[in-house]
């Protein structure tokens, strides 16, 4: 069993020393040995053009917030995940860090952009890619992801028992159906989402988390900021048997519908 927890907030956009403080006082009492933050945690969401994200973006071996997450996961021997706004060059990022206790173990950027988004970042360009961790197999995905079925299985078909989602939803959708990808893939689920308004977007919040049988074991507010955590048992997401007879992977029609073609 592990202690995951789900930090719902509402970062503040460009404010990256002010969101560092916000998640530093929400994570101070937490045990957890895995912690999911939302998307863009460091730097909010709702930039106005290229140059306004520009200055609130970092470089992964430069960046202040990646450096006070692998403060916080040394100091709490946990993993961390969190959305943050990555520059590369003269190129930018929507992406996710996993970092656990020795420090930074993996990034992954944004595939599937979302609206307004296509004229700020980059297409991810690293693939998919799950992480063999001293709690278990993780996989990232990051908000407007979840329209697309390939890349939650895609994750699971390389074995990831949870896959960490952080969001900045503002559609009513996501919620709604990540227990049908996580009973599908048979994995846990960690979708974070944060709450608020920046502009014209209203944040959704309900941040969820859904066992390998689709049920959902937290479930936060749409307005409220708040820590939501619980218990889990990562090894629930090995059993890939619907009943004695069907398996969730071996049973794929692969001869008819294709297999995906995976890209590490």
């Amino acid at each position: 069993m592990i202690d995951i927890s789900m930090v719902q907030f509402a970062p503040l956009l460009g404010e990256v020393d002010h969101n560092i403080n916000q998640i530093q006082q929400l994570i101070e009492p937490l045990n957890s040995q895995l912690i999911v933050l939302p998307e863009l945690a460091n730097s909010g969401y709702r930039f106005a053009n290229l140059a306004d994200a520009q200055r609130a973006s970092e470089l992964v071996d430069q960046s202040a917030f990646i450096r006070f997450l692998s403060d916080q996961a040394k100091i709490k021997q946990a993993h961390i995940v969190s959305g943050f706004c990555e520059r590369d060059g003269d190129k930018l990022y929507n992406s996710s860090a996993l970092i656990g206790p020795q420090g930074l173990i993996g990034v992954y950027r944004k595939l599937h952009l979302f609206n307004d988004e296509k004229s700020i970042f980059s297409k991810g360009n690293r693939g998919l890619s799950v992480y063999d961790t001293a709690i278990g197999k993780i996989g990232m995905l990051v908000c407007f992801d979840w329209m697309f079925p390939e890349a939650w299985r895609g994750l699971a078909l390389q074995g990831a028992q949870i896959i960490a989602h952080p969001s900045n939803l503002v559609l009513p959708y996501c919620q709604g159906v990540v227990p049908s990808y996580a009973l599908v893939n048979r994995c846990f689920i960690a979708t974070t989402n944060r709450v608020g308004v920046e502009k014209d977007l209203s944040f959704t919040g309900q941040s969820v988390l859904v066992s390998p049988v689709g049920k959902v074991l937290l479930k936060g507010s749409d307005k409220d900021v708040e820590v939501l955590s619980t218990q889990i048992d990562l090894n629930e997401a090995c059993d890939k048997y619907i009943t004695p007879n069907n398996h969730a992977f071996n049973d794929r029609r692969n001869d008819v519908y294709g297999d995906l073609n995976i890209k590490k």
